[in-house]
């Protein structure tokens, strides 16, 4: 991305499931990046301290938000890992050149069934069916570059390429 670039706008995107079928026409809403903290306090500071724990993140879900029941949203009920991947474009401005131009940004997550809402059938208005899933797995490039990577199973989290749980596998017997 140049320096003049201003990210703008999603343009669009689609949702896939494992099978590579498209899930519908649907909106998604992403996870927060909260860490797993604890509090320092005692001899040597001035007041307390909620450092985080590399690379524990707490919670992670993903909802899925369809405008009415589809078989591909009942399908996710199954009590399994679903692997789901967006592919979206994101607008740019380009300042210097004085046009838009569309970066690619994906989205791979994995994540098991935590909650379904049927929502509710009102004659002539969407139903708000919504489903909700528990990450194990998240991975997002844009512009074909690895941006964030987070897999709860196995000890990985990379910003930017760099494993921030490199050491911890190898400390741990796993690498």
């Amino acid at each position: 991305m140049g320096k003049y670039q201003i990210p703008d706008k999603l343009t669009d995107f689609r949702a896939y499931n494992e099978s590579n079928d498209m899930l519908g026409v649907v909106d998604i809403d992403l996870p927060s990046f909260e860490a797993e903290t604890d509090e320092i306090k005692g001899a040597g500071l001035a007041g307390t301290l909620d450092t985080p724990a590399l690379g524990q993140h707490k919670s992670m879900t993903v909802g899925l938000n369809f405008r009415a029941p589809t078989d591909n949203s009942l399908g996710l009920l199954a009590p399994k890992v679903h692997r789901l991947a967006l592919y979206g474009s994101i607008q740019h401005f380009d300042g210097g050149k004085g046009e838009i131009i569309e970066v690619p940004c994906r989205i791979y997550a994995h994540g098991l069934p935590k909650k379904k809402e049927m929502g509710k059938f009102e004659s002539a208005k969407q139903t708000g069916t919504k489903v909700e899933f528990e990450l194990t797995y998240i991975k997002i490039t844009l512009d074909g570059k690895d941006k964030v990577e987070v897999d709860k199973l196995n000890y990985i989290f990379a910003v930017d390429g760099k494993d921030y749980l490199a050491a911890v596998r190898v400390n741990l017997g796993l690498g």
